[in-house]
Parts: structure tokens; sequence; C-alpha cells
């Protein structure tokens, strides 16, 4: 396990939400994410977006602990006990995928840890299963497909949905399926980190279907445009924002053109809060964000400013203060729902070239305030 500590240390200036704040105490944050493989796009995007928040608050007191999980659920687990017990952190985050999520969130509660996501937002965490520790500072998993639904039900009478056999894409397919009304001539569920989607495509091909739904993060959305595009289907394709993410796009190149999807964030936000994030990205990686680096960013903002007001050790008053959501979001106002899963806007997007670079750029919103469908069976 390669392991990297970070302390914040730099008063940067950069100014945006919670930047001077002071904190109550000593902060410990272990960072557990995807750094090697097929995901590491996705793990290199939530690393740096929420160490651009880390650093951008100026404060001294703030440690981060990262280390890479290799996208496996058993080494992620070992990572959070050692994290918890050895290196003695206060708070967990940074996990992109579903299935490690599961395995660590369950035991890191179970010891008193607040865990505030980045990315993974399973179904079983929104509802019964949530927990006064657990916060979600990106959706719930269904989110994004919901939206992706409700565009299909008015543009495609017959689609063809695939997505990975994990608790995110068995939510992806769920909750796209909440909201479209029409015809499937297709419901596949394919390995995940499969690369070769030739039986697939040629499924969508005899299908008989006017548009394709793909829930393919990192490596599988890559593989499986490239073999889209060569294999000559003309069949629109669309998925949620992790499918053409910035992070993907390059790899994917033209193929990911004209490709619609759906974010609660894109670069091209016309607000002062996200042209400011996406300059100070761009100066700090050299690169455009991704919707992961968005989340991140403002997982890093929300613990940060509520460090600012309560020891992480009153976890009833530190609770409080991740609930205000004290902090200014590039994606704009959103506030957390009685599951502490995001309440916000969602908004369709579709793959441009933009001097040169492929991006996303916002065509309208499908969803205001949209909550998910879990809230109403969490009892905390």
């Amino acid at each position: 396990m390669k392991k990297i500590l970070a302390a914040a240390t730099m008063a940067l200036g950069l100014g945006l939400g919670v930047s001077g704040l002071a904190m109550a105490e000593p902060l410990k944050i272990g960072m557990i994410t995807t750094l090697s493989g097929g995901g590491a796009g996705l793990g290199v995007d939530t690393r740096d977006g929420f160490m651009l928040a880390i650093k951008q608050s100026g404060n001294k007191d703030i440690t981060v602990v990262t280390e890479d999980d290799a996208q496996k659920p058993e080494l992620a687990v070992q990572i959070a006990d050692k994290m918890i017990q050895s290196d003695q952190v206060d708070v967990l985050t940074g996990i992109v995928w579903s299935n490690l999520l599961m395995a660590v969130v369950p035991g890191a509660v179970a010891q008193g840890k607040f865990y505030v996501s980045t990315n993974a937002a399973p179904a079983a965490l929104a509802g019964a299963g949530c927990n006064k520790l657990y916060f979600n500072a990106a959706y719930q998993n269904d989110n994004l497909h919901e939206a992706m639904g409700e565009y299909a039900a008015k543009t495609y009478k017959k689609m063809f949905i695939l997505a990975p056999n994990y608790p995110a894409g068995k939510d992806s397919l769920t909750g796209f399926k909440r909201y479209y009304k029409g015809e499937l001539t297709g419901e596949v569920y394919t390995k995940v980190g499969q690369t070769d989607y030739a039986a697939e495509i040629a499924q969508m091909r005899a299908s008989g279907a006017d548009g394709i739904f793909v829930f393919l993060p990192g490596g599988m959305g890559i593989s499986f445009m490239k073999q889209f595009a060569q294999s000559g289907v003309k069949i629109p394709v669309m998925g949620p924002g992790f499918s053409f993410s910035q992070d993907v796009l390059p790899a994917i190149g033209d193929a990911a053109l004209g490709a619609k999807a759906s974010g609660q964030w894109a670069p091209d936000f016309d607000t002062d809060v996200s042209k400011k994030f996406v300059a100070d990205f761009q100066k700090e990686y050299s690169r455009l964000p991704s919707i992961y680096a968005l989340q991140a960013y403002d997982a890093g903002q929300l613990i940060v400013s509520a460090a600012a007001k309560a020891s992480v050790k009153d976890a009833d008053a530190f609770r409080a203060e991740l609930l205000k959501a004290d902090i200014k979001s590039p994606r704009g106002n959103f506030k957390f729902n009685t599951n502490q899963h995001p309440i916000q806007d969602i908004y369709l997007t579709e793959v441009v070239k933009k001097d040169g670079v492929l991006t996303n750029k916002t065509v309208e919103k499908i969803f205001a305030d949209h909550g998910d469908a879990y809230a109403k069976d969490c009892k905390i």
C-alpha cells in the first residue's frame, strides 16, 4: 500500500467559502480512495479536489492521511481499521466505489468515526441503514440516473440499459427505471472492471432500441465507448455524468461527442464560485475538474466548515454543523435531506469540444431541489 501524508500547511489565500477558518482543535482526516488500476482517474480527481479545499482553508492544523484501496473491498477495510486504530483519524472520506463503501462504513461508524462520502452513495445507507455519523456530500446513487430516466422518457420510446453488477450499478438502473416509463428492450448487468463489450454491443444492435443508457465509470466507460464507436452502431448513447466525466473524456476521445449525461454540476456553470473553482483547480493541477473533483471539494469544505465551529470529539455538535452545509458550493445551493444526503438541482449536459478540449456543456435543468426515494425510511 502506498501511503501519502499530506499536511495542509499553506495559506494560499484563494478563498472559496471556508478560507481562513480557525479549527476548534487539530483535525486528522483519513482518505481512502482508488489511486491504481482502471478506476485510478476517479480517485485521483477525488484526492485532488479534496486537497484543494483543504489547502484553500489555509489551516495548519489539518492533516490528511491518504491511501490507495486499489478498488478492493478487503483492502479498504484493512486501511480503514488501521487509520482508526493506529493513525487515530477523526473523520474518514474518499471512497469512490459503493461496494467498498458498504464494506467500510458500518465498521467505521461502529467505532464512533464520522464518514463523509465524496462519491459512493448506496441505497442501503440512505434508507433504513442510515447513520448519524454517515454523510454524503455528492448525491444518492439513484439520483443522476433518475434524471436520465426523466430525460429519456420524453425523448425515446425504447431503451436498452446497462450497468456493472455491484451496488451502484443496481441503484443506477433502479433509478433510471423509476422515471423511464417507455419500453426496455434490454437490461444487462456486466462484470465490474469488464473491458470487452462485444457481446453487449451485439445485443444493443439487435435490440430495436432507439436509445442506450450506460453507467460505466472509469476504465469501463472508456473501453465501452471506444468499442461502441468502432462497431458502427448508430443508436444514441447517454448516461449519468460519471460515464462521461472529465477524467475519462480525453481517453474516450471524439467518440463521446454529442453524448447526453446528467449531473449536479458542469465546468461551464456561469457563477463566480464555479468559475473560481475551475480556475483554481486548473492552476493547481493543469486540467479541468471532473464531477468527482467537485464532490470531493465540497466534502472537504463541509468538514473544514464543521470543524471550525465544533470539536469532532463532540459528535452531536459536529454533526449539527455538518447538517448546516455552510459552504459556497460550485454546484450552487444544496442542503441535506433528513437522511444526510443532498437535496439539489440536477442538469442535462452534452459532450462538446471547447478550445480543442472535450468537456460537458450544460443544456437544461432536469430536476430542481431533488432528494431521494429512501429518505422516508431513514429514522435518525
